[in-house]
């Protein structure tokens, strides 16, 4: 079982990276700051790994969504 303490920071950590990653437009550096994290504590970083991953498998499955909603009623307006 998992500190929560890591889980936490993993998590806050997660959510900062992805904001970072949108507005410099690095789509890879939640990567790097792995790396980062790794050389200290591989247990925050597998962590972080993890948070990031599913955030972004969220965010992936949502612009799936909203593209199957649009294809659906510009098909059904036709």
């Amino acid at each position: 079982m998992s500190d929560p303490a890591v889980t936490e920071m993993a998590n806050k950590l997660a959510v900062e990276c992805l904001a970072v990653q949108k507005e410099v437009g690095d789509d890879r550096l939640f990567m790097k700051v792995g790396e980062v994290l790794g050389a200290s504590s591989q247990t925050l970083e597998e962590a972080f790994l993890t948070a990031i991953r599913t955030r972004m498998a969220e965010i992936q499955g949502r612009d799936f969504l909203v593209k199957q909603i649009k294809a659906h009623r510009a098909n059904k307006a036709e």
